[in-house]
């Protein structure tokens, strides 16, 4: 008994939320539902873009380590079915080093320059979208504002002096309802942008610190191994 009465409590407190937010666009007008409308855009990007940055992550040094002990021990094949193994980006631009692990430290360094070019249009692509989506909801909120008030002034002039502070009130609070779902729909979209970045910049910033370090760690094995065999041949 006591759990049905908790079930219809929570949804008539949900059918309620639901009601109060349909009455709070309503009574917001039209360009509520337009900022409703960018909101959601807005978070499928998120969504997507989300997505792909946390399969694109992995732990950065736990992978060098991993391939800087397969490349000392001239596992170099080993290294590269590693790497091979996962769909993140960092691994990606190594494995592309690695596969010319026997050529010139140039030619390694074209190599990883190429896919980093590659990867980086994939980490920054629609983060500017989300951006731009919340300005929008903004500039939706004050236009959606300014609308209000001119229908509300418009209202009024029109209206006998016993009602004119009551429609005045009524048509102001109105008008921040576009306000308000603006700016709380920019403030959540700024947010998630801001996260995301920071995991795109994360990325990046390993993908540049691995690679350089790769390049150097290569080139100096190859050094290695042909001064090992000038020494030998003399």
């Amino acid at each position: 008994m006591e759990a049905t009465t908790k079930v219809a409590v929570a949804q008539v407190a949900s059918t309620n939320v639901f009601q109060d937010f349909a009455l709070f666009l309503q009574e917001g007008g039209a360009f509520t539902y337009i900022i409703v409308i960018v909101f959601f855009i807005g978070m499928a990007i998120v969504f997507e873009r989300g997505k792909t940055l946390w399969k694109a992550d992995t732990d950065g040094n736990n992978l060098m380590l991993l391939i800087k002990k397969h490349v000392l021990n001239n596992q170099v094949e080993e290294a590269i079915r590693l790497c091979s193994s996962t769909t993140a980006f960092l691994p990606k631009v190594l494995k592309s080093g690695l596969k010319r692990a026997n050529q010139s430290k140039e030619q390694i360094k074209d190599a990883i320059e190429t896919t980093i070019l590659e990867v980086l249009p994939r980490l920054e692509k629609r983060m500017g979208h989300i951006a731009l989506l919340a300005n929008v909801s903004t500039l939706f909120g004050l236009l959606g504002t300014i609308h209000g008030l001119i229908t509300s002034f418009g209202a009024v002039a029109n209206a006998d002096p016993a009602t004119k502070a009551r429609l005045l009130a009524s048509g102001i609070a109105t008008a921040m309802h576009a306000t308000l779902l603006g700016l709380i729909s920019s403030i959540v979209l700024m947010l998630i942008y801001s996260i995301l970045s920071s995991k795109s910049e994360k990325i990046m910033a390993e993908i540049e610190e691995n690679s350089a370090k790769l390049v150097d760690m290569l080139g100096s094995r190859k050094s290695h191994y042909t001064n090992n065999n000038d020494n030998q041949a003399a």
